[in-house]
This record gives C-alpha cells, sequence and structure tokens, in this order.
C-alpha cells in the first residue's frame, strides 16, 4: 500500500529526470558553472539548445541534435542546457518555450535565434552559414565586441550602464523607481571592488538588455557619500544590495562573476514578468498546443454565462489569473471553458453534467490528470496546485488515453447570456371557453 501511494504522489508531479543528452554524445552538456568559459569566452561557433527534459518536440529533436553535433564536430560547437533544471540559465537569454536554439557568433553576448528546420540537416546547414558569416566578418576586422578580459572571465561592457548614485540622487532614482535595483557599495582602494569593476561593468550591459531596462546597476562609492554607507550598514567592500520598492533592501550572496551576477538580476526580474496567458479552449489547437508545450495545462470548466452572468463570470476568470501570477514561474497553461460548451473534455476529465466550477491539471505526456477536490477560490486552488507541487494527490488516466475532440465555438463576448428567444405565440384564435370547459 505504502508502495502504491509513492508512486500514485510522483504520476504528475515535476521529477527529477535525466537529461536528453549523455557524455559518450558531441553535444557538450551546459550549465551556469561552464557557461561562461565554454560559451561566452570561447573564439568558437557555438549552437545551443534550451530544452526541458519532459519536453516532447524536446525529445523528437535530441536524435537530430546529436547527429547534427557529431557532423560538426570539430568545426562548430554544439551544446544544450537543461533549461528546467537551470532555469536562471534559460531566463538570462529570454528562454520562454522549448526547445529554444541560439547562435552564439561573434558577440556572444547578443546571440541570434535560431528559426530554421528540426532536421540535422537544416541545422548543420544554419551552423556553417553562420559560421561563413563570423569568417567574413573576421575577415573585415570586426570582432563583434566580445574580446572580452579572459583572466576575469567578464566583458567590457559599457561603463555608461552602471549607474552613478550619490547621497543626492540616491532617494529619487533608486527608492522612488519602480525598476529593481543592485546597488554596489565600494572603496576606491578596495582590491576585491577593481576586481568587481569589469564583471559589474558587463552585467549591467547585458541586464540592460536582456530585462529591457527593468532591473539595473548602479554603484555608490562609499568612502565619498558615508551617509548612504552609514544608512546602510556597510561595514565592508564590496557590498552588493538589491533594492525594490517599498521593500527592505537585501543583502546580495550570489557569485562576484558576470555570469552570477546576470543570473541573479534575471531571476529578479522573472519576479516580474507577466503571469501567462488566460485563454478560452476555442479550437483543438488551443488545446493541443497548450497541453503540449507545457508541463501541465491547468483547465477550468466554469458554469454556463446563464447560471453566473458576466460578473460571475469574471469573477472566476480573476481567481485563475490571480493563481496564474502566483504560479506565473511554473511552465504551465491555463485554460477555461464553459460547461457544456466542450462535452468530451468534460468526460475524459469526469467532470460533465454537474460540480461547476470545476478544475483539472492535465499532464499530457503522461495522459494523466488530477481534479480540484476543494472550493474554486484562491485557498483552495492554492492548497490544490501546491500539494501537486509536492507531489501529493490522487491522479487518474485521461479518458481514452489521449486528448479528446474538441468543438471550434466562438469566443466569449464578455456580456451576460441571454435566454433564446421563443416564437410568438397567437392566441386571437384559441377560445378559451373551450379551454376551461376541457379542464373541467
Amino acid at each position: 500500500m505504502r508502495a502504491f501511494l509513492g508512486v500514485l504522489a510522483c504520476s504528475l508531479t515535476v521529477l527529477s529526470v535525466h537529461g536528453l543528452y549523455s557524455a559518450s554524445d558531441d553535444v557538450v552538456e551546459l550549465n551556469p558553472s561552464n557557461f561562461n568559459s565554454e560559451v561566452i569566452q570561447s573564439d568558437s561557433l557555438w549552437l545551443v539548445e534550451f530544452y526541458a527534459p519532459w519536453c516532447g518536440h524536446c525529445k523528437n529533436l535530441a536524435p537530430e541534435w546529436k547527429k547534427a553535433a557529431m557532423a560538426l564536430k570539430g568545426i562548430v560547437k554544439v551544446g544544450a542546457v537543461d533549461a528546467d533544471q537551470h532555469n536562471s540559465l534559460g531566463g538570462q537569454y529570454g528562454v520562454r518555450g522549448f526547445p529554444s536554439i541560439k547562435i552564439f557568433g561573434a558577440n556572444k553576448h547578443k546571440p541570434e535565434d535560431y528559426q530554421g528546420g528540426r532536421s540535422s540537416q537544416a541545422i548543420v546547414d544554419a551552423a556553417l552559414n553562420a559560421l561563413r558569416s563570423l569568417v567574413k566578418d573576421r575577415l573585415g576586422g570586426k570582432t563583434g565586441g566580445t574580446d572580452y578580459g579572459k583572466q576575469s572571465g567578464g566583458g567590457a561592457g559599457n561603463k555608461k550602464d552602471v549607474v552613478e548614485l550619490t547621497d543626492d540622487n540616491f532617494d529619487r532614482t533608486v527608492l522612488d523607481s519602480d525598476d529593481v535595483w543592485m546597488v554596489e557599495f565600494f572603496a576606491p582602494w578596495c582590491g576585491h571592488c577593481k576586481n568587481l569593476e569589469p564583471e559589474w561593468t558587463a552585467a549591467a550591459t547585458e541586464v540592460k538588455e536582456q530585462t529591457k531596462g527593468k532591473v539595473k546597476l548602479g554603484a555608490v562609492d562609499a568612502t565619498v557619500h558615508q551617509g548612504l554607507a552609514s544608512r546602510y550598514g556597510i561595514r565592508g567592500f564590496p557590498t552588493i544590495k538589491v533594492f525594490r520598492k517599498g521593500e527592505e533592501p537585501e543583502d546580495y550572496q550570489g557569485g562576484r562573476t558576470r555570469s552570477d551576477i546576470v543570473a541573479r538580476a534575471m531571476d529578479l526580474y522573472s519576479d516580474n514578468i507577466p503571469p501567462p496567458e488566460l485563454q478560452e479552449i476555442l479550437n483543438e489547437d488551443v488545446l493541443k498546443k497548450t497541453c503540449e508545450d507545457y508541463q501541465l495545462c491547468i483547465i477550468s470548466v466554469l458554469p454556463h454565462i446563464l447560471d453566473t452572468g458576466a460578473s460571475g463570470r469574471n469573477s472566476y476568470l480573476e481567481v485563475m489569473r490571480m493563481m496564474a501570477d502566483k504560479y506565473k514561474k511554473k511552465t504551465w497553461g491555463w485554460l477555461w471553458t464553459e460547461a457544456g460548451a466542450q462535452m468530451d473534455l468534460e468526460s475524459s476529465l469526469g467532470i460533465g453534467g454537474f460540480g461547476y466550477p470545476a478544475m483539472a491539471a492535465i499532464n499530457a505526456r503522461k495522459m494523466k490528470f488530477a481534479l480540484l477536490r476543494g472550493s474554486f477560490s484562491e485557498t483552495g486552488i492554492h492548497e490544490f496546485l501546491r500539494e501537486l507541487s509536492v507531489g501529493r494527490g490522487s491522479t487518474a488516466t485521461v479518458g481514452g488515453g489521449a486528448l479528446p475532440k474538441i468543438n471550434t465555438v466562438e469566443p466569449w463576448d464578455g456580456k451576460d447570456g441571454v435566454l433564446p428567444m421563443e416564437d410568438d405565440i397567437d392566441l386571437s384564435d384559441v377560445d378559451l371557453d373551450d379551454l376551461e370547459k376541457d379542464e373541467l
């Protein structure tokens, strides 16, 4: 019984899984520890796939990616990042879906998105084209701006991207800002500060580009602006603090390389990214794409519009949006449909006919689902999703073992429902006296 419960608890959750590549492949496994030294500081052209082990499209790509790596061995470097495990590295390069392929060429800090086919031949062709462009640029004297200081592992960056902060401008620039700030307190004579400077500058430039200015890096000369240093209890140099509007500053505890700083900045940025889109199930493509591209798809079946009106429906949708925002760092898709609009879907999830609103979480890879048993409220849904996140809760197989047929429907217009009009009945020819006699 205990073993059965253990298996059941793991059936829908994100378990520790092996990556898609091994040491015997020609694909270099990349992670936050080796990415800077292997890719950023390399003179080679790199093709890097950002993938998730659970992603069906990634699994389909894997054999082609291996074949391409074997064909390009010694010519172009081919790597892969498990972005499900190393999500900060994926976030650093704006990875929002899997697989994502990027070409790291002349300017390693501005990789290009690969938009070609998923066959080994298409990948090899794109790599060779990129290589030709790289060689042509070098012949023309272009370096791409990536000849960074190799000893420090950092980049030159643009010093203007590090905002100089003072006693006079700190409050209006940092504390009153809606952006997130990472602020270094330094002393000009400090050796560690001097070592950090090129890393901080390179990180500032990259973070500015990656976050579109939503996360900023600044620096305070604490020997000059002693009031600021005293206010924030600076006792040693360099000290880095994170400032978010309306919150107490927090100490930065990460590493001192460009990649470490950028990774933390991207984590801060992801805290402020918009939640995933909540979509109405209008056709088969919406359901298929969401459930196949995401780790889980969260589906709500809401009462008919005639039962709730627009205000009632909007209140349910608002609860879903709050939950999507709360769990936005998860790779989950969010969908809804009206009761009775997708009867095959309801039947496959054991929902149909009663108990609206209802919610199910579907794992399309395993064709397993779990149903919300508590209240359709922020508290009830949070408890349901939290249980799934830690591997608890009962699951069942999707009816038929596959995603059901989906009807194509019109989108909700945001208005109250209207009862269907009945044909007018003409009572002028009805003899009411005769009706009364019949009743008697």
